[in-house]
């Protein structure tokens, strides 16, 4: 009986390994391709931050960019400024989006 058992399975290999080989590619699709897209807006909207954009950060200050550094971002907030690292910056924001201005 176990003769039997290894003539079937001896055959099975590429049974194996197409599943995984879905897997892979399901993962690309689904996690590894958006957050490269992330990613890479982030590392534009960084590099693209001139003075007077007004400006919303990953922990929600609204600010004005007012000095740039190589890594850092100056922001005017209503009680005086703050500098934070650029990567920190989430997103432009409508000068009507601000609500009391900043």
């Amino acid at each position: 009986m176990s003769v039997f058992y290894l003539a079937q399975t001896e055959g099975g290999g590429i049974n194996f390994l197409l599943p995984l080989l879905l897997l892979g590619v399901l993962m690309y699709f689904l996690i590894i391709r958006p957050q490269r897209k992330r990613s890479r807006r982030q590392q534009e909207l960084a590099s693209s931050l001139e003075v007077g954009d007004q400006v919303r950060t990953i922990g929600g200050l609204l600010g004005v960019v007012v000095g740039l550094g190589d890594d850092w971002v100056l922001l005017g907030i209503e009680d005086g400024r703050i500098r934070v690292q650029r990567s920190a910056v989430a997103g432009r924001i409508s000068p009507d989006a601000s609500g009391s201005g900043s």
